[in-house]
């Protein structure tokens, strides 16, 4: 079931060369910038401290032409993607994606199944409703670190880090971009 956001995308497009230029909503002129890219890359790096599991998060403008003519939904899209980033290829099928759609406004979380079995479908129901909150009231990077929070206490509590385990990574912890003129 997709979870979707509608924050709204009233504000002018930023002046300056960053990543955000090219998009009007006021959570890409956010998200996008590289201080922002830079402090989300930090929290996940730390979040993985924690935890055995993978977090990406993967930001898009809209979907392409083939997604929407066949009229699919952001769901299908994030699902897409996390098998593109290869966020399920874990060690304990624990990864979790958090994908935001710009345009037309969704949130999805992707969890690998290994969370199945120890965490009910209603934590990332929650854990999503808070953020749209959140970016309703403009406040992107905070409330997609308090989401980052609860995810990282989520997979803490189902597959903490182990000490005597030396982590190697999987996956890299930048968010991810989309690029609005590419046809993925």
């Amino acid at each position: 079931m997709p979870f979707s956001n509608p924050f709204r995308k009233t504000e002018p497009l930023l002046q300056d060369n960053s990543a955000a230029e090219t998009f009007a909503d006021p959570a890409a002129r956010e998200l996008l910038t590289e201080q922002a890219i830079e402090q989300l890359t930090a929290h996940i790096t730390h979040s993985e401290t924690r935890h055995t599991g993978d977090i990406r998060i993967c930001i898009e403008h809209t979907l392409p032409e083939s997604y929407r003519q066949r009229q699919a939904s952001a769901r299908e899209r994030a699902v897409m993607q996390f098998a593109k980033l290869r966020v399920w290829d874990t060690e304990h099928n624990n990864g979790i994606l958090i994908y935001i759609l710009l345009e037309p406004h969704a949130i999805e979380i992707v969890a690998d199944r290994g969370y199945n079995r120890c965490v009910a479908q209603n934590t990332w129901q929650d854990i999503t409703d808070r953020l749209r909150e959140r970016f309703q009231q403009h406040d992107y990077l905070q409330g997609l670190s308090q989401a980052l929070d609860r995810i990282t206490d989520t997979m803490a509590q189902c597959y903490p880090a182990d000490p005597a385990h030396v982590r190697t990574e999987n996956l890299p912890n930048a968010p991810v971009i989309l690029d609005p003129a590419s046809k993925r």
